[in-house]
């Protein structure tokens, strides 16, 4: 179930709101709950049982660590409880193929034969935000240890904020701490509850009316075969996929950010109108905003920052950027994406104070950072090193060009695509992002919403093309 189906939107959605709010103050948590059940298990029951069984685990370690006089080796022994049950769980079901594959692979190019592994190590299914809530819930107990937050008092609250539907699968990753409070008591108006509903409507046109049209232009390219592909459209191509995996993803935070205003919580923002960035590190500040915001607390301060001298922190951004594209998946190219981040992050952070480069204008840091996360977009997209060479070599005019790019040119140069295509241009880099438009919510702001949701909804029932990118993650 994802949130711009009419299964979600008339059904799901409707009834989840309307026990919600028929159902008593002290009832509501346990609604919530279930619901978040409910939906998690509408793509598989029985990975139901693995978050509730990691939620519990999680729970109790942030009892044991946050126990009034507890010893310090015992409060050590709950995080690291916490941190290595979350981070087997997402090992076992996201990389143990990986592994299996290349430790068989690295045995066969060194001579010692193919690796006979069980085959269920091939065979193992992925739970759907499994990268998302582990890390939810390694946090908390991390918190509770650092002093940034207290155990919940109950586990039907914490089982609320680890299974709460609207950020559960694709984010953005909540602090416990910052919802804490909330948990405990919210306040809903119909204000909050109006917010919610127009924050949710424009994020859902963003989906339907951007990413879904572009995510078709970007497959059309990099579906090309060899010689395929020409180097107009291989741009066209990249620059569809930079659109479509920002206006999905920030719809689903948009959409998000909404649902929970609907429920009473306030949600941290996670996009800021990334590609406006001038420069990488930038980039950073603006894009994924709970992803980065985590690696940075969790992983890069832990290994000393910035504080140990200048070859330590290059070190430092790469690990964290190479384990930042190893979450995103369990393959070779995520890692070489996360690989040019991490080299650009610590290129920057060398040049940064020159005054040749201070100098440059605005526009040119903004046009020359969008045309590096293009490059390294096609990392992420393509399926092996292999595509992502050719895709390149299409890029820059090194690759052989067939008859048949002529057609997939065709394709992408219609007049309505290129249209579209100024029309996303426009979206990424002029318009300010939702919450600036929303930050004072009119009645015109509001019915606007309610239209889009209106032209988002007809056009949904006519589109075969729906994913949602970050659910895979």
């Amino acid at each position: 179930m994802v949130f711009s189906s009419h299964i979600f939107v008339f059904y799901f959605l409707a009834l989840v709101l309307g026990a919600y709010y028929l159902a008593p103050a002290s009832w509501r948590h346990l609604v919530l709950t279930l619901a978040s059940y409910a939906f998690y298990a509408w793509w598989n029951p029985w990975f139901v049982f693995l978050m509730l069984g990691s939620t519990w685990i999680d729970y109790r370690c942030g009892k044991m660590v946050g126990a009034e006089g507890a010893s310090g080796a015992r409060r050590k022994t709950g995080v690291w409880i916490s941190v290595s049950v979350n981070l087997g769980v997402l090992a076992f079901f996201k990389y143990a193929g990986f592994f299996a594959k290349n430790v068989s692979g690295l045995a066969v190019a060194l001579g010692l034969g193919e690796v006979a592994l069980p085959p269920f190590f091939y065979q193992i299914i992925l739970p759907v935000g499994i990268s998302f809530y582990t890390f939810q819930s390694m946090s908390y107990t991390i918190d509770i240890y650092r002093g940034h937050a207290r155990p919940a008092p109950d586990f039907l609250g914490f089982a609320c904020y680890v299974s709460m539907f609207p950020q559960l699968v694709a984010g953005p990753i909540v602090r416990y701490g910052s919802v804490a409070e909330q948990i405990r008591r919210r306040v809903h108006t119909v204000g909050g509850f109006t917010y919610g509903l127009t924050r949710f409507n424009f994020g859902f046109a963003k989906k339907i009316l951007l990413a879904n049209p572009a995510g078709e232009l970007a497959d059309i390219c990099f579906g090309a075969g060899a010689g395929s592909l020409s180097a107009p459209a291989a741009w066209i191509g990249v620059c569809a996929y930079a659109f479509q995996i920002y206006f999905d993803f920030s719809a689903y935070s948009d959409m998000a950010i909404g649902l929970g205003r609907m429920f009473g919580f306030r949600f941290p923002e996670n996009f800021d109108s990334p590609y406006k960035s001038k420069s990488i590190t930038e980039f950073w500040r603006r894009w994924h905003i709970s992803l980065s915001s985590f690696l940075r607390d969790y992983l890069y301060i832990p290994l000393g920052g910035n504080r140990r001298g200048p070859a330590r922190n290059y070190i430092n951004l790469m690990l964290v950027m190479l384990i930042g594209g190893l979450w995103h998946g369990a393959q070779w190219t995520f890692i070489a994406w996360g690989g040019i981040h991490g080299a650009m992050l610590a290129l920057e952070r060398m040049v940064g104070g020159s005054s040749r480069y201070a100098g440059v204008p605005a526009p040119v840091k903004v046009a020359v950072t969008f045309v590096v996360v293009l490059i390294t977009w096609v990392f992420f997209r393509a399926e092996n090193f292999e595509v992502a060479g050719r895709y390149l070599g299409a890029m820059f005019g090194v690759a052989p060009v067939e008859p048949s790019a002529a057609l997939t040119l065709a394709q992408v140069t219609r007049p309505a695509a290129l249209f579209f295509m100024a029309v996303c241009f426009f979206a990424a880099f002029a318009m300010p992002r939702t919450a600036e438009i929303l930050r004072t919510l009119t009645a015109g702001k509001a019915a606007l919403g309610l239209l889009l949701l209106a032209l988002g909804l007809s056009l949904m029932f006519s589109q075969g093309f729906n994913p949602f990118l970050y659910f895979q993650f």
